[in-house]
């Protein structure tokens, strides 16, 4: 909970007792919900904190063209095993401010929000009322303690003209399989924005044979699969360890989405694959939303209610582009019986009523560009790869659909999941190879999965056999994107290495451009 001020760093608005009030009334709702009902835990006096509760960074999200989402959670032991970051059972002031300048002698915004232990001493202050296309600093104090400062901009105002933005993509972050050194370049190439399309976390338990990341030190309570909100959270406090995402995150407004490994692999919607009945698995998805709600720059509208949560939504970057960002995993069909299953009219990937959504605001867009943020690749590859759109080839052909429509803006899909690089373009009827090209599909590798990668792998044929997929690596690495009135420009960024150490530098592999007016990827000179 927050409150916006006008005075000093720290008092103004609602009494600190309000501000717990309604606090409680929003966690306990959320335990309720989630089929943790019972008595709230106790908050008492807050103690004293002499370890720095700031262990886990600062973050934005969420950029509109007058303000943004700021978070912190306060954690000083963040791998502590009973999930509460070696917080006290205590509720804590966390003051914010956000100024014109790094030295914050020009501050534009205060406020102050209460960090609750039943929601991990996180906090997501919203902030308004800030000029649009500018850049803020932000930073946050609490029990004594200051915490690093973090840079962000707003989005451009719908009302400018023309102007550019810039973006990254990154997924898929298995802390055990390397080190986060993609995120140094990306720090470096300083995009406007970050989205993240899935797997920020994954839930395997953490043993010598998966542990590749060298020289790391782990303790223990980390060896089964998390299960448990305890669990999660302590899984959350092992990834957002890393310096280098905590950079990324201080550097940029980031824009997440979730796919299956913040739950469990593969899971569709109620359904669980491994073993967990659906009251078990409904519980997992409940704690699984509500710790990475917990640890990531959410909006509030993205809370979970018990197992379910509203993670689709949409965002506009001036004129530019509006930006789909959609869930592939909560409203989806389960993975089909047979063939004639999975050609089933009926299937869905994103649920009926987030197509309506879908199909309708990319319809009304009156933006240059259309920019769906998502989780899985939309162009076809093979039949047997069902966890993607081509498990639901009628509902993939309803978007084509829709792109193909006359007055739809043009069309980018932004994906993950692969932990591969790979551009394509989006046919009206892939049956059809000569079909027109209705988008581009701009699929992001891995920022860590997998381990090193190479070029070239066994799975490259799979994707290459098609006249639509124009470029394919399985190093690791991100997307960099530059957006204008005219064209699209992506940059396919990797590092050669992420297991050894932290320090391998990205490289730029191949740059694709695509035209407003003339859909399809061109490979730059």
């Amino acid at each position: 909970m927050s409150s916006p001020t006008s005075g000093r760093f720290g008092p103004g608005g609602p009494s600190r007792r309000t501000v717990l009030q309604l606090s409680a009334v929003t966690a306990g709702a959320l335990l309720a919900g989630a089929g943790l009902a019972g008595p709230a835990e106790a908050a008492g006096p807050a103690p004293r904190l002499t370890e720095d509760p700031f262990r886990l960074g600062v973050a934005s999200g969420e950029p509109t063209e007058d303000g943004f989402v700021l978070w912190t959670r306060l954690a000083p032991q963040p791998l502590a095993l009973d999930g509460h970051g070696g917080m006290p059972r205590a509720a804590y002031d966390v003051e914010w401010e956000v100024a014109e300048d790094e030295g914050f002698r020009r501050v534009v915004r205060r406020g102050r929000s209460v960090a609750v232990p039943e929601l991990a001493h996180a906090v997501h202050p919203q902030v308004n009322g800030l000029r649009p296309g500018r850049q803020y600093f932000y930073r946050f104090r609490a029990a004594g303690h200051l915490s690093p400062a973090g840079r962000v901009r707003t989005a451009p105002s719908a009302r400018s003209g023309g102007g550019a933005f810039s973006f990254a993509t990154a997924s898929c972050q298995a802390w055990y399989h390397g080190y986060f050194s993609a995120y140094r370049g990306m720090v470096a190439d300083d995009p406007d924005v970050v989205f993240f399309l899935g797997d920020y976390v994954y839930e395997y338990g953490i043993t010598s044979a998966n542990l590749w990341r060298k020289n790391a030190a782990l303790g223990t309570g980390h060896d089964t699969e998390t299960n448990t909100l305890a669990q999660y959270r302590v899984r959350y406090g092992l990834t957002k360890s890393d310096p280098d995402l905590q950079a990324a995150h201080a550097a940029a407004a980031w824009v997440l989405t979730p796919d299956d490994h913040e739950v469990q692999n593969d899971y569709a919607d109620e359904t669980s694959y491994y073993g967990l009945g659906a009251a078990d698995f409904r519980l997992r998805r409940a704690v699984g939303y509500r710790a990475y709600y917990e640890n990531t720059p959410l909006p509030l509208s993205a809370l979970a209610h018990g197992p379910d949560a509203r993670f689709y939504r949409r965002l506009t970057y001036g004129p530019l582009a509006e930006v789909h960002v959609l869930d592939s995993r909560q409203y989806r069909d389960s993975k089909p019986a047979n063939a004639a299953a999975q050609a089933d009219p009926a299937r869905t990937l994103l649920g009926t009523s987030q197509e309506r959504w879908l199909y309708s605001g990319l319809r009304r867009s009156r933006a240059r560009w259309n920019l769906l943020a998502q989780q899985v690749a939309v162009m076809k590859v093979t039949d047997s790869r069902i966890d993607q759109w081509d498990g639901y080839p009628a509902a993939r052909q309803r978007l084509l659909d829709v792109l193909a429509e006359p007055g739809t803006s043009p069309a980018v899909v932004l994906t993950g999941d692969t932990h591969r690089s790979i551009a394509g373009d989006l046919l009206a009827d892939f049956a059809r190879p000569d079909s027109k090209i209705v988008g581009s599909e701009l699929v992001g590798t891995s920022i860590a999965s997998d381990g090193d990668g190479s070029a070239t792998d066994t799975y490259a044929p799979d994707w290459l056999q098609h006249p639509w997929a124009k470029f394919y690596d399985g190093r690791r690495g991100y997307v960099l994107g530059r957006v204008t009135d005219t064209e699209l420009t992506a940059d396919y960024r990797a590092v050669p290495y992420v297991e050894a150490d932290a320090d391998a530098e990205a490289i730029t592999l191949v740059r694709f451009t695509t035209e407003a007016a003339n859909p399809g990827l061109q490979k730059a000179s």
